[in-house]
Formats: structure tokens, C-alpha cells, sequence
């Protein structure tokens, strides 16, 4: 009924369980702004900020799936869980820093070029997370690991 090749993506858990935190924290941000703004905006499935975290979500997801299958002990946790780190200090961190300085630099040319076309590009403001939303979207993808991988 399936192919081999099929059955192998379903049982490779390392692959998918991380794909789908990302997906749902994505689909997540949707709500929320749908419930904030009273307005459906799906950009919001494949931009970057905001929360949650779908960056926090797929590298916990990867790390606590590595963890649950090969052993909380074994190298492929431990990779995938300093990655994990990196990729959220990363979101938290220089990304929320660069969100703030496109924030800035989009104000001064505000200022500085009044009324002139040639500076009416804006840089994406919205880049980077809060502590905040880094952590819930770590929780979200432990929780579906949990969920998904669980003996």
C-alpha cells in the first residue's frame, strides 16, 4: 500500500516531528494575530519574528526527538541540543538586535528623506524574538516530541 520510501519518511521521526513544531508554530502565529487584529493575515506561516518561536520549536522538537530515540546520553542529542542552543540564542539575541536596528535606520529615513521616492523601501522590522517567545516555542516543541515520539 505504501512505498519503502514512504514508510521510511514516516518512521524517520528525527525529520518530521521537527516539521510539524515548525508548521504549528507558524499556524500559531496566525491565530494569535487573527484573534489580536480580527483579520487573517497566512503571510504570517512563512515570516520570520513574532510569536512563537518556530525556530525554538523545530531545533527543540529535533533535539528532544534525537534525545527520545537514540538516548539522552548519545551524540545526536547532544549536536542537535548545541544547535539548539545556538539557533535560540541566535533568535533571541542578534536577530531581536537587528530587528531593533531596521526599526531605527527605517525612522531616520523617514526623517532625513521626507517625500523622496527613492528611499520609500523599508527594511523588515520584525526579524528576531523575544526571550519570551523563544521559550514558549522551546515548549512547544518539547511538548510535541513528547507527543509524537513518546515509547
Amino acid at each position: 500500500m505504501f512505498s519503502q520510501a514512504a514508510i521510511s519518511f514516516i518512521a524517520f521521526k528525527a525529520i518530521w516531528v521537527p516539521l510539524v513544531a515548525w508548521f504549528f508554530a507558524q499556524l500559531f502565529k496566525v491565530i494569535i494575530h487573527l484573534a489580536n487584529e480580527k483579520r487573517l493575515d497566512l503571510s504570517l506561516m512563512y515570516s520570520p519574528g513574532g510569536m512563537p518561536s518556530a525556530h525554538a520549536a523545530l531545533m527543540a522538537a529535533l533535539a528532544t526527538t534525537m534525545g527520545l530515540l537514540y538516548g539522552f546520553d548519545s551524540p545526536f542529542f547532544a549536536i542537535s541540543l548545541a544547535v539548539a542552543f545556538i539557533v535560540m540564542y541566535d533568535a533571541a539575541g542578534v536577530r531581536r538586535t537587528v530587528g531593533y536596528q531596521s526599526t531605527m535606520l527605517n525612522k531616520m529615513l523617514d526623517e532625513l528623506f521626507k517625500g523622496n521616492k527613492e528611499f520609500t523601501q523599508r527594511l523588515s522590522e520584525i526579524i528576531g524574538h523575544s526571550k519570551w517567545e523563544v521559550f514558549v516555542g522551546a515548549v512547544l516543541g518539547i511538548a510535541l516530541a513528547l507527543l509524537f515520539t513518546w515509547p
